[in-house]
């Protein structure tokens, strides 16, 4: 997969698929995207460790397959799993990544979108520090809408959606307390629709 030719101005943002801004922390769970593919679709999640704390490093040890399921009774469960998403987006609106954009980060797991199964293929994953269905930080919004526009330079993506949209009965992230009109005021202008304001 090439990335798109950055656009002027945009040249320090992107370097071989890492955010020029993000702290990269390289994930072992990262697969080869089909031949062809267009990356489309950007899928939002939220994940917190343990649930409800943030701030500690468990999600890069989850992501990074380094999580101690000793450490606290709620890692015990995820710690065996091999999971990871393009960026994390931390509750002060600091960005992490984890898998360059041409990397098929496993994020979405069984998933389907518009006639299209497995969403990691085409998709560029985000989780937002966060517990599910509860509010999410004024900073964290406006670092989503700039990586999804920062994005939007270099991928043909067309479409964000939330977990929720592309694993309906399985998952429920980032859920009711995710705030879609106050991103989409954010990206007014940037061509992206948001999965929340039309039908799937």
């Amino acid at each position: 997969m090439k990335l798109a030719r950055r656009r002027p101005g945009a040249s320090w943002r992107w370097r071989a698929g890492w955010h020029g801004q993000a702290r990269s922390v390289p994930s072992p769970n990262v697969g080869v995207r089909p031949v062809g593919v267009a990356i489309d679709l950007a899928v939002v999640h939220s994940i917190s460790l343990p649930p409800g704390r943030y701030g500690s490093d468990a999600i890069e040890r989850l992501f990074t397959n380094r999580l101690d399921p000793q450490a606290h009774p709620a890692f015990a469960e995820v710690a065996g799993l091999q999971v990871s998403a393009h960026f994390v987006i931390r509750r002060d609106g600091a960005l992490l990544q984890f898998v360059a954009l041409q990397g098929r980060a496993w994020h979405a797991g069984v998933s389907h979108w518009k006639g299209r199964d497995n969403c990691n293929d085409h998709s560029i994953g985000i989780e937002l520090e966060g517990l599910e269905g509860r509010r999410f930080a004024a900073a964290q919004y406006r670092a989503l809408a700039q990586l999804l526009r920062q994005l939007g330079r270099v991928l043909p993506l067309r479409e964000v959606v939330g977990h929720e949209h592309v694993a309906p009965g399985r998952k429920r992230d980032p859920g009711p307390g995710f705030d879609a009109s106050r991103l989409r005021r954010r990206l007014r202008g940037s061509g992206l629709v948001l999965a929340w304001m039309t039908p799937k």
